[in-house]
């Protein structure tokens, strides 16, 4: 099947949301946690983190426009300036995924879905107990993407907690979503040599 502009644009909004979201295949998917300005916890699932760089160790989400649907998240990071990222583990899949809801601002997500939270190295914004792998970050920067309203946000890594050498860590270690809410498991394939192409004298 053939979709051109025009065949995109007349989908309807649910069947082209459906299909924009998946084409790019399974993504890795993360809790992020906030503290707001008044000690509210907050925590939302993302399947936008990437990797930007690592020296500074700078990670990246899109959060979607906030103009019609509040966006806790995006608000505590601009006041706090504090959040983690959170990987998500097989047995809280179903909760991590119940944070997705619109949930009033007074109520905490971690009581909501009944995830629980913690505090590491006096670090402000609060980690996911269960989580293998908790990242904290400070925020740098917004990145305002005009076309569509959304906005890249820009953290540094400043504090890393893993169960073990960052060379162990292996494809158990991480959840992927399809779309919206389909979750996959990852499955290794093999290793390869990095690349290098010598240039001809």
């Amino acid at each position: 099947m053939l979709y051109e502009t025009k065949d995109i644009q007349n989908l309807d909004r649910i069947s082209r949301l459906k299909l924009i979201n998946s084409i790019c295949g399974i993504r890795g998917v993360h809790l992020i946690g906030t503290i707001s300005p008044n000690k509210i916890c907050n925590l939302a699932i993302f399947s936008s983190v990437v990797h930007i760089g690592s020296n500074p160790p700078l990670l990246g989400f899109v959060t979607r426009p906030n103009s019609e649907v509040k966006r806790d998240t995006y608000n505590n990071i601009l006041e706090t300036s504090y959040y983690t990222i959170n990987s998500i583990e097989k047995n809280m899949v179903d909760r991590a995924h119940q944070t997705s809801g619109k949930y009033d601002s007074i109520i905490s997500e971690f009581d909501a879905c009944n995830i629980d939270s913690n505090f590491l190295n006096d670090f402000p914004a609060p980690f996911v107990t269960e989580s293998k792998i908790k990242l904290g970050l400070k925020f740098v920067e917004k990145l305002d993407i005009k076309k569509n309203n959304t906005r890249l946000i820009l953290g540094k890594i400043q504090l890393i907690e893993i169960p073990y050498s960052f060379d162990k860590l292996s494809n158990d270690d991480f959840i992927g979503v399809l779309g919206l809410n389909t979750y996959y498991e990852a499955k290794k394939i093999k290793d390869l040599e990095y690349v290098r192409i010598h240039p001809k004298i």
